[in-house]
């Protein structure tokens, strides 16, 4: 089988915390906090990083598992964001952060959501564990089950709201990664970025909503997160932005005050944007200078592409070599736009980095009996 090879230079990779900041080397990255990090959010490289394994309280940062299990469910079709939820009591009775829910009242299930990412609204956040799992508890071990299935071994939850108690803690990397999981919901990015908005309790009653990650409005690219305060936990935040083809996530647990938490995250976003990138090394939008031929086809050979984007996340100044291999599949016709016809490696250093397929875009019929009547005349002539 014959392969097609395509070089090119590219950045390289990097995979373990970066300890020299170069040209922000005047800044000190997460100075007003105790924990922090910063990770690039497709492939979770982690670009800074201090005490991000430290077991610490969150606050209400613990509420991204929460809305990882209700987009869950709504992904799996057993919530519908449009669903009306009767709030019970003691969901309406929470206190701290809250939209102040009326007990026995019907609240559709997006509302009650987005007060939970934009006003970090506990009432809510306890409505939605009684709709998804009947009790907060039976919620909490759900979390806590979660957290086993990704491998956070510095996460325990024991409520879903991150008010105060003992046995509750996690870490700046593990809140990361809730993070980047979050993100992969898209609906979660309708309310993420809203700054204000309300609430409607019915009998011309609402309650305003101002999003409590000042960062969606003031840090451009930022598009969703989570704050978190405590007398315990500090000021701390979860967020992320996007520039470009980069996204990062960054976290930040125990500032000095509520500024400290905001100037840090984003003098990480700073140095993650001005220093690393995600380069396209595969582009699914155009078609592939490469032939592939079809047995038994009325073509000689089809017009192919990618079947999705390959980035590769990178410093911007280190360089390196990027190997691109297509390896056509044995097809015969007939065949339909859409349909695997080979595979594409990408490979860095040698070793093979990811690989996608190759899909056609057209539709190939089979010859006929009088397609080959003509081949046969047309070898005559």
């Amino acid at each position: 089988m014959k392969k097609l090879f395509f070089v090119f230079i590219i950045s390289l990779i990097i995979l373990t915390p970066i300890k020299s900041y170069g040209a922000r080397a005047s800044i000190a990255l997460g100075e007003n906090s105790k924990a922090s990090i910063l990770i690039e959010a497709n492939t979770n490289a982690v670009i800074f990083a201090n005490n991000e394994n430290k077991r610490m309280p969150i606050a209400s940062m613990t509420k991204i598992m929460l809305l990882n299990l209700c987009f869950e469910a709504v992904d799996g079709n057993e919530l519908s964001l449009d669903e009306e939820i009767t709030v019970s009591k003691t969901a309406s009775g929470m206190g701290g952060s809250q939209v102040f829910l009326e007990a026995n009242c019907k609240y559709l299930a997006k509302d009650l959501i987005k007060s939970i990412i934009i006003a970090s609204a506990n009432d809510a956040s306890v409505a939605m564990a009684e709709r998804l799992f009947s009790s907060e508890a039976d919620c909490v071990q759900a979390m806590n089950d979660k957290c086993r299935e990704w491998g956070l071994n510095d996460t325990l939850f024991s409520n879903c709201t991150g008010l105060p108690k003992p046995t509750q803690y996690s870490s700046a990397y593990d809140v990361a990664i809730m993070l980047s999981k979050l993100i992969r919901h898209k609906q979660y990015f309708e309310y993420s970025s809203i700054w204000m908005d309300e609430i409607s309790h019915g009998k011309d009653r609402v309650t305003g909503l101002t999003n409590t990650n000042k960062l969606v409005r003031f840090y451009e690219g930022c598009d969703g997160g989570k704050t978190g305060f405590t007398q315990e936990s500090g000021f701390c935040l979860a967020a992320t932005a996007k520039r470009g083809g980069l996204r990062l996530i960054s976290v930040v647990i125990n500032a000095s005050d509520s500024k400290g938490r905001f100037a840090d995250v984003s003098n990480m976003f700073d140095y993650g944007f001005e220093n690393f990138t995600n380069k396209m090394v595969v582009d699914s939008s155009k078609p592939l200078d490469v032939t592939v031929k079809i047995e038994k086809s009325k073509k000689s050979s089809i017009n192919v592409a990618p079947k999705e984007n390959v980035f590769i996340f990178c410093e911007r100044t280190n360089k390196d070599k990027i190997t691109i291999d297509f390896e056509p599949y044995e097809i015969k016709a007939p065949i339909s736009c859409g349909d695997v016809v080979g595979k594409l490696k990408v490979f860095k250093n040698s070793v093979e980095f990811k690989s996608v397929d190759v899909i056609s875009l057209e539709d190939v019929l089979e010859k006929t009996y009088f397609d080959y009547i003509k081949d046969i005349g047309k070898s005559w002539l």
